[in-house]
């Protein structure tokens, strides 16, 4: 661990800059539908530093790491490397995909020489540094296996290898541990950090992508958190805590907390609207948090009073980033505030959710969720609409397409059929793929005693 310091505190002296990316925008769809994704985002990586991009989904951090590869051209602004803008392919960078995205039939080493053979490497020069990058991350020995005969760790290491082996400058890794089992991830960061503070080790920078806020600390020189729909840059804090870095201590769990405030505090989950100036779908998605999963949380809020989340995070055995969509979606129902310093208070409403019998509190969330939660409002009054109180999960599917990738809309559908059965406004029919609307859905609605 000694030399990683000093390899650390060698790498860290200030340079020209590596990377300028100034007042990028981007936005994808059609003229007249379009969907912005990133909004005036600057930043700038010097030598010597990981910079960690820390944001939830729908931040935009996936599109702005592939416009500082330039594999994604901006709608505005500038990417420059080495003071030079970019007008394609980085050439100063190699990226780290969270899919590890090896080509099954070829071997490791045909795996991580496909880069070079891009760069017309001649074929003796490509083995002979194939098999240095493998043997630098720990694979020797498997340089002739196939991907289907590497755990998932190891995939990841040739993955790694791939982008070490054309000695790039800046090492651009997007969400690289996410996929893997949390002791592999927790290895592979540990041996990241290894590599990092070696001689050995090529990389001048490293920019990484992560919604883990904790693998963001033990990681990272500097945080930028991004908000929302669309994506810029709400804060950048500095992480001066020494390597190695130890999640009980103090130091450490503090910083957490601070960046989870200023998440919590700019980045929550509330019915923002969109480019039109109306709220929808896509400019105020639904949190991940199940209806029983947040009502129990608002159960334990009523029962704690005013707290703050690091503590109620502690109290449960939780880590604070276990809560954030459970606050997101309590936030967007009108719920609970959520202050700047992380302090978590229940509304009247909420109070009167959290206390109320069971029938009592469907008609609450109903009333709050067709007002505040827009997917779930458009569900339930297309279904309202449609002759047959019936469509097709596609149908939605379709309009939330132009706004999510296939994976968060399917999240979106399921979250809204969760909320949308409790509050008996709508189910889902799997054997038909359709939702269909709730026959007492206007007696939930016109129930007594909701407020």
């Amino acid at each position: 661990m000694g030399r990683m310091s000093v390899g650390v505190a060698r790498r860290r002296g200030r340079g020209a800059p590596l990377i300028e990316v100034d007042r990028v925008s981007k936005t994808f769809g059609t003229p007249g539908e379009p969907v912005p994704v990133l909004d005036g985002v600057s930043l700038v990586v010097h030598p010597g530093e990981i910079v960690a991009l820390l944001g939830k989904s729908g931040s935009g951090k996936s599109t702005l790491l592939r416009c500082v590869a330039g594999l994604i051209e901006p709608s505005e602004g500038a990417v420059r490397y080495q003071g030079a803008r970019l007008t394609g392919p980085n050439p100063g960078t190699a990226m780290v995909f969270q899919s590890f995205a090896l080509l099954p039939w070829l071997t490791v080493r045909q795996n991580v020489e496909l880069g070079l053979e891009a760069r017309l490497v001649p074929p003796p020069e490509r083995r002979a540094r194939a098999e240095a990058a493998i043997d630098l991350i720990g694979l020797d020995g498997f340089e002739d296996a196939y991907p289907k005969e590497l755990s998932g760790g190891m995939r990841q290491r040739v993955g790694l290898a791939r982008a070490l082996v054309v000695h790039p400058d800046v090492l651009l890794m997007d969400e690289p541990f996410s996929a893997l089992d949390v002791l592999t991830a927790e290895n592979l960061r540990g041996e990241l950090l290894e590599l990092w503070g070696s001689d050995e080790f090529p990389i001048k920078a490293i920019v990484l992508v992560t919604h883990n806020i904790d693998e963001a600390v033990t990681l990272a020189d500097r945080v930028l958190i991004l908000g929302s729909k669309p994506g810029r840059i709400i804060a950048e804090l500095p992480i001066d805590l020494p390597r190695p870095r130890d999640r009980h201590q103090i130091e450490f769990e503090t910083t957490v907390e601070r960046i989870y405030a200023e998440m919590a505090g700019q980045g929550t989950a509330t019915a923002g609207a969109g480019p039109s100036g109306l709220v929808t779908p896509a400019s105020a998605p639904l949190p991940n948090a199940s209806v029983d999963a947040l009502s129990g949380f608002a159960e334990i809020l009523a029962a704690s009073g005013p707290t703050h989340l690091g503590e109620t995070a502690s109290d449960l055995g939780l880590d604070v980033r276990d809560l954030l969509p459970l606050v997101d979606a309590l936030v967007m129902l009108g719920f609970v505030t959520l202050g700047r310093d992380g302090q978590v208070d229940l509304t009247a409403e909420g109070m009167e959710f959290a206390g109320a019998q069971i029938q009592v509190s469907k008609q609450i969330f109903a009333r709050a969720a067709l007002e505040r939660a827009p997917l779930v409002r458009l569900i339930a009054n297309a279904l309202e609409k449609a002759p047959t109180r019936t469509l097709r999960r596609g149908f939605f599917a379709d309009i939330l397409r132009r706004s999510f990738a296939e994976e968060e809309l399917e999240r979106q559908l399921d979250v809204a059929n969760d909320w949308g059965r409790y509050s008996e406004q709508f189910a889902y029919d799997a054997d038909h793929d359709e939702f269909v609307a709730d026959p007492d859905r206007t007696a939930v609605l016109a129930g007594g005693g909701a407020r």
